[in-house]
């Protein structure tokens, strides 16, 4: 057996011996060595093709086709890299996807150089006949079968058979299931319907999976599928008796025969339960049961109230008597309400036997602890002692009934014959309203404002009204009064009453007078003064009708006598006529008549400017005479004005100004007292007066006090 071709054979003819003298290793499985560094051995070369023999040779065709084949045998001698191209690649951070350069051993690949669309007709063009190609069309897009069946599922409806061997009642136990196959992916699951109360692990008893069919591996398909069959699953026989409609067009639609449907089988031990149950047969003889069998679960409701109010801090609890019939025991439940204060206990008195009449007793029979029997009750309560209407007394306890329910109203109407079932009124009464008494008024304050600590705990101050507030604020009616005493001293006292039209406040205010050994200042703070007679508890204010001139004043005990009010309380009221008595404005007007017949009187005879010139050259004149305190001129005035109208008899006028020296022979001065004189022969003295202003001889003030400080 030789090892390879023989020496001087040319690689490729297949006969001969290899190229190279000496022995080599057989062509066996482990014996060829695979080095892609050096030539390929003779035996994995590609062998040249022979040279076309048969007919006359081309020498030029023979020496190019023998060279492009030697060509590539020396190119694939030469190849050492035999590795796929990577296509796979980052650029800028991305990666991306590139079509390989070159194949498996350096060659080179060149790209596809036709179009989409050249290629697609390419596709579709046919063999060509006579007159030209035939055009195919497209071929139809790929559809996955996940995408085409996706949402779409066989439904099977079946039942199983379950051996019950722990029960008495049932052998076997039909479920009844549903079977889903879902075609997107041939998996399978099967549901159970919940049935209430049935004591079974229901709903999901196989989870969604592909579901072997045989030992070898292979799964259910839906061509396993139809009615009438027996499908075992996991050891578990199901039986497919019925499916909706999708399914049965589904299968249809792939040339199956559908079976008929068959009947599902229900469970005999759930259509056992479901038969209605037969009544009790009562015994027609005497028996101990018979009371209980008769009257179970039957009970008479009542409907009480427990009057605990002799009790400190007791009340009335409503509560429910329940009365069971087959033992002839009471129980006592407390209804709560919401936020009652109490704690949510709902039994007042267990259920027990409630002994109505005792046997005579010894008095040292412990009751307390040994139970009550028979032979210590003579009679026990019983359904004739309760009805709507009677009170009863339950571990003393009394209960007054109201009320029952509509099962008791029967019961007590075919035993007993009872048809009144009227219910007693329990209802509360409302209160009597207590009229609330207001003490009597301190003194202390506004009688409205005291009033308001009768009203509540926590006092409120009383409401304004705010309207009347914004329409007259800064409105102040002002008014002169002298004080009414038997005291000497407190004739000559003038005060300022000031009416505030915003809240009817009256404050007082007295202008201090120097060496009156009097202060002055704020006499009466800003409040609402009562007339006399008024009562507290329907106070009378004073209002702006009630001020006239002359008129008298008293607040709190104190008298006092309007002399004289500003323009602005006469402008006020005539403004308001139609708000005030006609006689409080006459008697305003009255008062303010002689100075507008004054001022009627001076303003025909002389301009107000020239008045300001004369009283100029009046008070030039007075400079050059001797200086006197002017202070004390006005105050003499206003000393010898008693009504403290402003006006003065002509000869008191003259007598005053002898007194300080004043020249009233001057023509100026002259001039000036027939300006402020009237027709009574009386002078306005206030207008005099502007022509001696308190600082036209300030060095006779600094002399007069020099004077008083060296005599103290």
């Amino acid at each position: 057996m030789s090892s390879g071709p023989e020496p001087g054979i040319r690689p490729g003819t297949g006969t001969g011996p290899p190229i190279g003298s000496g022995p080599g290793l057989p062509f066996l499985p482990g014996c060829a060595i695979k080095d892609p560094t050096v030539s390929a051995p003779a035996h994995c070369t590609p062998a040249v093709p022979p040279l076309p023999t048969g007919g006359p040779l081309d020498q030029v065709a023979v020496s190019a086709k023998f060279m492009q084949y030697f060509d590539s045998w020396i190119s694939f001698q030469q190849k050492t890299s035999f590795h796929r191209s990577q296509t796979l690649d980052f650029k800028n951070g991305y990666a991306f996807f590139r079509l390989p350069r070159e194949g498996v051993g350096g060659e080179t690949l060149f790209e596809n150089q036709l179009s989409q669309d050249e290629l697609d007709d390419l596709c579709t063009k046919g063999a060509t006949l006579t007159y030209g190609q035939v055009k195919r069309s497209a071929p139809s897009r790929f559809t996955p079968a996940f995408v085409a069946y996706d949402k779409k599922v066989l439904k099977f409806d079946a039942y199983f058979q379950e051996e019950v061997p722990i029960s008495a009642e049932e052998h076997y136990r039909i479920r009844q299931v549903g079977l889903y196959y879902y075609l997107e992916d041939d998996s399978m699951c099967i549901i159970e319907p919940k049935v209430k109360n049935s004591g079974l692990l229901q709903g999901k008893l196989m989870k969604r999976h592909r579901v072997p069919k045989n030992g070898p591996g292979d799964y259910y398909h839906w061509k396993d599928l139809n009615l009438g069959i027996d499908l075992t699953i996991y050891g578990r026989t199901y039986r497919l008796v019925n499916c909706d409609s999708f399914t049965k067009v589904f299968l249809e639609s792939q040339g199956i025969v559908v079976n008929p449907p068959e009947e599902l089988v229900s469970d005999p031990y759930t259509e056992q339960r479901r038969t209605p149950v037969q009544k009790r047969i009562v015994p027609a003889g005497p028996d101990p049961f018979r009371q209980f069998l008769t009257y179970d679960t039957k009970v008479l409701r009542f409907y009480a109230i427990w009057d605990d109010t002799n009790c400190a801090f007791g009340d009335h609890h409503p509560c429910v008597i329940h009365y069971f019939l087959a033992d002839d025991t009471v129980e006592v439940r407390e209804v709560h309400k919401r936020n009652d204060g109490r704690d949510p206990f709902p039994v007042l008195m267990r259920r027990q036997r409630l002994p109505k009449i005792f046997v005579d007793k010894n008095k040292n029979f412990p009751s307390c602890v040994l139970e009550i029997t028979d032979h210590e009750v003579q009679e026990w309560y019983s359904p004739k002692d309760f009805g709507i209407g009677k009170t009863v007394t339950l571990l003393g306890r009394t209960y007054l009934i109201y009320d029952c329910d509509k099962f008791t109203q029967d019961f007590y109407r075919e035993k007993y014959g009872i048809t009144d079932f009227q219910p007693v009124d329990v209802n509360k009464k409302p209160l009597e309203k207590v009229p609330q008494v207001i003490p009597p008024y301190n003194g202390f304050g506004v009688p409205e404002d005291s009033l308001q600590n009768c009203l509540s705990l926590f006092p409120k101050p009383p409401r304004k009204d705010i309207i009347k507030m914004l329409e007259n604020n800064l409105k102040v009616l002002r008014y002169q009064v002298a004080l009414e005493s038997p005291v000497p001293e407190d004739k000559n006292r003038r005060f300022i009453l000031s009416y505030f039209l915003s809240d009817d406040t009256i404050g007082i205010y007295e202008p201090p007078v120097k060496n009156s050994g009097i202060p002055g200042g704020k006499y009466l703070k800003r409040t609402k003064v009562t007339k006399p007679g008024s009562t507290p508890e329907n106070p009378i204010y004073y209002e702006p009708s009630d001020f006239t001139i002359g008129s008298t004043i008293e607040v709190f005990g104190h008298r006092f006598v309007i002399i004289d009010a500003d323009e602005y309380v006469l402008n006020y009221l005539e403004r308001n006529a139609e708000s005030f008595p006609a006689a409080t404005v006459q008697s305003i007007r009255d008062h303010f008549l002689p100075r507008k017949v004054v001022v009627e009187t001076t303003s025909s005879g002389i301009p107000k400017k020239d008045l300001d010139d004369l009283i100029v050259e009046v008070q030039k004149e007075l400079m050059l005479q001797q200086p006197f305190n002017t202070r004390q001129f006005h105050e003499t005035f206003h000393h010898f004005d008693k009504e403290g109208s402003g006006f003065l008899d002509k000869a008191t006028f003259l007598n005053i100004c002898d007194r300080f020296n004043v020249p009233t022979s001057t023509i100026l001065l002259k001039k000036l007292i027939d300006y402020c004189s009237c027709d009574n022969d009386k002078v306005n003295y206030r207008d005099f007066l502007l022509a001696f202003p308190s600082n036209l001889f300030p060095e006779a003030e600094g002399q007069d006090q020099q004077l008083n400080s060296q005599l103290t």
